[in-house]
């Protein structure tokens, strides 16, 4: 492949060597380079494990990082264009990229072999030198009977299942112990509902409907159709071998404080609730919980969540922004224009563009491939700051049949869309970030040279992202409209997007803020000196939650993204003079509210009438603490009722009657 020095060395910045046999005769200029102490990017995948020996023995495998500039760039018929390309690829490589925080779990290889025949007997006898067995049929035929009791066959059917590697938990019903004389079949006793099992492993062979969603994800259930026996032979040693200790990757950082689930019984989102497809959110109050365990990575949830509670750890938004920024800048310097991201998983989407690369006209110069984790972990702010940057357009490579849903993911789509739309880098309306769905490398080929482009930031941003994601969000969008070709103050947006502002009918307010205490995001705020009601606009996640809570119905939802909003300070929404405590002079409430309770309550109720009720209306017209001081010091009873006449009953009467008689009673 060519290699072009001079966009390299412009893009990368350092020290820049070539060689022709790095990983034979040259090697030990790679021996050398790591004695100097520096950080080392190398320029080749193929023989990374001999390089990540290397660098082992030399207490250096931290300092270097790989970056693939052959099959991403030089083999393409646009190989001798790609300079700028290769210079971005070993650029964004050199980006530091924080380790993700792992889960353990520990299975003692207790498993559970779940069929329907003899074929669930014969995978347990293979697997039962490795695993502690133990074999449950479900609905069984004629089954012949083991000649040696090796391990248990029972009969039920798992009507629930929940858990992980380790730590399953099943409810059986139709749960039967064999009997010992069972002759020429399995014969079984009385049967019971409700029985429970715990184990480590599900190996179900039913071939019937999985017993978790997205089934494939769920680390230690495994399945294979009986009929396939190549699946059954693949299932069998996969099973072998889930005994010990395993580390799994914690994809999501939760915050429950910022989670907008619920308020007070009132659900407001239910973003990531909707979206995941394993099963692993689930409602706890007034936020939701994540079960790390249980957690494929799809990074749904992340994408969609309003608030930042929910954020993707593999990489963190603002380290893989930092990528990006730091891809699109050596891409730019190095001489490249037009450039279009491609991201894409290393399951599906590298292998089809090795092939792409190996056997078709490989990637287009302006192509830029960024691997990621999951695809479904991109949200808006990744796309929003990937054309602040610079970037004309955007792809994403998925399965023809894609493992998870992708309604987020276009949601995520759409909302990138109709902003660059209305900030002129779409002029055309063509759909500058799409998806590429295809397991046909000649078809990616196509769909790439095809893919449209945008108009460039006439000014490229070049912001550094910091911080949680919800302000990491905020700060792209932000970049977004301050680098865009026709800049606007405002863009609507579909309902349900997670950005807005609120209108409130003020007039109806009664300032009881029962909205503030609702506000997840501190959007909505009062003030310890003054009663009023204040909103922040860049804050708002349009969870409606203080919508729902208003007594007065007084809100309304409005989304969209104002930027002339967001540049702002708070402001305040409404805003009245307090009462003055009759007592100390403190003020509580608000003048109006406190003079229309006392307006209608006196002479109008029992309890505010005559001089014991002018005791109370004063009472109204204090503070808290002298309220509760008047009742002590003056002996009253606020609440207490008048002396109500007693009812005449029949002795009353009749004692009457007698006294007028002049009899005794």
């Amino acid at each position: 492949m060519s290699l072009d020095g001079a966009a390299l060395a412009k893009g990368c910045g350092g020290t820049l060597a070539t060689a022709d046999q790095l990983c034979g005769r040259d090697l030990d200029r790679f021996r050398r380079t790591l004695e100097t102490g520096s950080p080392v990017t190398v320029a080749c995948t193929l023989q990374a494990p001999l390089f990540e020996e290397i660098a082992e023995e030399a207490g250096a495998a931290e300092r270097v990082v790989f970056a693939n500039i052959r099959e991403m760039a030089g083999w393409s018929a646009d190989g001798a264009a790609a300079g700028p390309k290769m210079a971005a690829l070993l650029a964004a490589a050199a980006e530091p990229r924080p380790e993700a925080a792992l889960v353990t779990m520990e299975s003692a290889g207790v498993a559970l072999v779940y069929g329907r025949d003899e074929t669930a007997i014969d995978a347990a006898r293979r697997l039962a030198d490795h695993l502690d067995i133990t074999v449950l049929l479900s609905r069984p035929g004629p089954v012949a009977p083991p000649l040696r009791a090796d391990f248990p066959v029972l009969q039920g059917t798992i009507t629930t299942a929940k858990g992980h590697l380790g730590a399953f938990e099943l409810r059986i019903d139709d749960y039967a112990l064999p009997a010992p004389s069972s002759r020429s079949a399995l014969v079984f006793g009385p049967a019971r509902t409700g029985a429970t099992s715990t184990c480590d492993l599900v190996i179900d062979l039913t071939g019937g409907v999985p017993l978790f969603p997205a089934h494939e994800t769920r680390s230690g259930y495994l399945r294979a159709d009986p009929r396939d026996p190549k699946a059954v032979e693949a299932l069998l040693f996969e099973a072998s071998h889930l005994v010990g200790t395993f580390d799994k990757a914690r994809f999501i950082d939760f915050r429950a404080e910022l989670c907008a689930h619920s308020r007070s019984r009132i659900t407001g989102c239910t973003r990531c609730l909707d979206v995941c497809p394993t099963g692993a959110i689930s409602p706890n109050g007034d936020h939701v919980a994540i079960d790390p365990y249980v957690c494929a990575g799809c990074g749904s949830c992340a994408a969609l969540c309003p608030t930042g509670a929910a954020s993707y750890a593999l990489p963190p938004a603002d380290a893989l922004l930092r990528r990006l920024r730091t891809l699109m800048g050596a891409y730019q310097v190095a001489g490249g224009f037009d450039g279009i991201v491609l991201f894409h998983d290393g399951d599906h989407g590298e292998p089809l563009i090795h092939a792409l690369s190996r056997d078709g006209e490989g990637l287009p110069a302006n192509i830029l491939p960024v691997r990621v984790n999951e695809v479904t972990q991109l949200g808006p702010e990744v796309f929003a700051s990937l054309f602040a940057y610079g970037a004309v357009g955007a792809r994403l490579l998925l399965r023809a049949r894609p493992k998870h849903d992708l309604a987020s993911l276009q949601a995520t789509v759409d909302l990138t869309n109709t902003l660059l739309g209305a900030l002129g880098y779409d002029p055309a309306g063509a759909g500058l970030v799409a998806t590429v769905e295809t397991d046909d490398p000649d078809a990616l080929g196509e769909a790439l040279r095809a893919a449209p482009r945008g108009t460039p930031a006439p000014i490229p941003a070049r912001f550094m992202p910091a911080g949680d994601k919800r302000g990491v969000l905020r700060t792209s969008v932000r970049e977004l409209q301050v680098a865009a070709p026709s800049p606007v103050s405002a863009v609507p947006l579909a309902a349900g997007a997670p950005f807005g502002g609120l209108a409130f009918r003020t007039e109806a307010c009664t300032l009881c803020l029962a909205c503030v205490g609702a506000c997840p995001t501190s959007a909505l705020s009062d003030s310890a000196d003054r009663p009023l009601l204040a909103f922040e606009e860049s804050l708002c996640v349009q969870c409606g939650l203080c919508a729902a809570t208003c007594p007065e119905n007084v809100i309304t939802l409005q989304p969209r993204i104002d930027f002339a909003a967001w540049a702002e300070p708070r402001r305040i929404v409404k805003e009245e003079e307090p009462f003055d405590c009759i007592a100390c002079g403190k003020g509580f409430g608000t003048r109006s509210t406190i003079e229309r309770v006392i307006e209608k309550l006196r002479g109008n109720h029992w309890m505010f009438a005559g001089a014991a009720g002018e005791a109370r209306v004063r009472s109204l017209m204090m503070c808290e603490d002298c309220r509760v001081e008047a009742a002590l010091n003056q002996g009253f009873d606020p609440h207490a009722a008048p002396e109500r006449a007693r009812t005449r009953t029949s002795e009353d009467y009749l004692r009457e009657r007698a006294a007028r008689d002049g009899q005794s009673v």
